[in-house]
């Protein structure tokens, strides 16, 4: 990197901001997140790194799926300390927008706020990049469900199906094969099971290796309902 690499505001010759790319790169041994959206919801999953049996599973424990607000859930790759950080402010941007309109959030104008956060943390000198991805799993009445990727240069994109972390690659090409616009909400489950269990440094998939959201629709009151599976629902899901 020939020292370009001492501050966070230094573009080296080729165009290059080192130190963003030291963040993306901490993010590729995160362990995986991925998530198959469709029009009957979205489910998130997600590989814990940290697992303990001392560990109180239903309190606390939470390290990789985050509610945001009650029409988003979000899953993170990286540093735990800063995905807290920018949780927190993207629950309170959520907050102030519902206090001030009585309306949620619109999924896109809360990722774009703390895309803008994030890319500020590149651009002056004295900070460093936060080392985590996200991705944003949302629902509105303008765009109905969504899903987007967002990575420590403050890019964000949307899509049908993706991955972030670790083994990445291998999991966008099990998406590629498997994938179709028409899955369903429990077949959606299945796959991101075995997209995890191909990617996951572990042989056997249990409830302390895995976090495990859904994000749908109530059918009574056409509000959105995100649920964080409790480690005995997502035991029953493996074994489903």
């Amino acid at each position: 990197s020939r020292r370009y690499d001492s501050r966070t505001t230094i573009f080296s010759p080729e165009g290059r901001l080192y130190q963003v790319e030291y963040a993306l790169e901490s993010i590729s041994h995160a362990g995986t997140v991925y998530p198959p959206p469709h029009r009957a919801g979205i489910v998130l999953a997600a590989e814990k790194k940290v697992t303990s049996k001392l560990l109180e599973k239903d309190k606390g424990s939470s390290e990789k799926l985050f509610l945001v607000n009650g029409n988003v859930i979000t899953g993170v790759a990286g540093y735990n300390a800063d995905a807290n950080s920018l949780v927190s402010y993207a629950r309170n941007a959520a907050q102030t927008h519902l206090a001030a309109y009585d309306e949620d959030m619109p999924v896109e104008q809360l990722v774009q706020k703390l895309c803008d956060l994030k890319q500020g943390y590149t651009q002056f000198g004295g900070l460093r990049p936060f080392g985590v991805s996200f991705l944003f799993a949302g629902h509105d009445p303008h765009h109905a469900f969504q899903l987007y990727a967002s990575d420590p240069s403050g890019n964000y994109s949307g899509w049908k199906a993706t991955c972030i972390g670790a083994n990445n690659s291998t999991a966008q090409s099990l998406l590629r094969q498997d994938f179709r616009d028409d899955i369903g909400l429990d077949e959606a489950i299945g796959l991101a099971l075995k997209v995890l269990s191909k990617t996951m440094d572990s042989t056997s998939l249990d409830s302390e290796k895995l976090e495990l959201a859904t994000l749908t629709v109530d059918e009574a009151t056409g509000l959105p309902f995100a649920k964080i599976f409790k480690p005995h629902e997502i035991d029953a899901a493996l074994e489903k």
